[in-house]
């Protein structure tokens, strides 16, 4: 939790307003759908479509925590039908939600994509150790740096998280894509190949928005770009990646449905 600096334009305010708002929106609308469509997908993948509903109620519950904390941290008026004014109230904005999110959920991004990848066992359950730990630590590493003014301190913890961090993103890129190739169905082995890169690109946007403060930028500015490119990137991992391991599971439970259908 940092001290929010003074000097907010209004269109900076609103900005990030919008972009929790669409946060909470889009979190929980997801939620909604994926735990909906349990019944239409085969028991084999209700497990990952379960955790998919999980980690976004997390997010919605985090977004909201967020925005509450955003809108009690400012006050915004209009003189006489004027441009609004935005000052702040005194009360701290507390940021930690998304890493205790992150803390939460990351890892359980990568365990429902390996689990509706339906890998052998034994690779099932090595990997989501590996994977879930990895990328616990990443988001572990990254928060004492972002809670730091000194940018030497910020590099530091930035520079350590991208460890576990390329090697979660190698896996994904590389590790995973022979499990891609043995997927039941074309359509089910571009869908996760879809999901594999899709993770990979919006996590990439991570390490960006987090060097914001890192390069010289500072100030109501740099505080707008940081919630807006995170509320962005959540959005792109979370819930739009959730609607592709929805994909997913649906693909593979019609192949496997119309394999037992089949005469012997």
């Amino acid at each position: 939790m940092a001290p929010l600096p003074d000097g907010f334009s209004y269109a900076e305010w609103n900005a990030t307003y919008n972009a929790l708002s669409f946060g909470i929106a889009a979190m929980g609308s997801a939620t909604i759908f994926f735990w909906l469509q349990l019944p239409n997908v085969t028991k084999n993948y209700r497990t990952a479509l379960t955790i998919t509903g999980i980690v976004t109620l997390i997010a919605t519950y985090h977004y909201i925590r967020i925005f509450n904390s955003w809108s009690e941290a400012f006050t915004v008026a209009s003189k006489d039908g004027g441009d609004y004014t935005v000052q702040l109230t005194g009360a701290p904005f507390n940021d930690g939600y998304r890493y205790v999110d992150w803390l939460l959920t990351v890892p359980l991004l990568l365990i429902e994509l390996i689990l509706v990848m339906k890998l052998p066992q034994q690779e099932t359950v090595s990997l989501s150790w590996k994977l879930g730990l990895a990328s616990a630590l990443m988001v572990a590493l990254g928060y004492p740096g972002e809670i730091q003014e000194d940018l030497s301190v910020r590099w530091f913890w930035w520079c350590l998280s991208m460890i576990p961090f390329c090697y979660v993103v190698f896996t994904l890129a590389v590790g995973l894509a022979e499990a891609t190739r043995k997927q039941p169905s074309p359509a089910a082995a571009s869908l996760a190949s879809a999901a594999r890169y899709l993770t990979v690109l919006s996590w990439c946007t991570y390490p960006f928005v987090y060097m914001v403060k890192s390069v010289g930028l500072a100030g109501p500015a740099a505080t707008m770009y940081e919630q807006v490119g995170y509320s962005l990137a959540d959005v792109l991992a979370k819930a739009v990646f959730g609607v592709l391991i929805w994909a997913i599971a649906a693909e593979k439970s019609a192949v496997e449905e119309s394999g037992k259908l089949l005469p012997n």
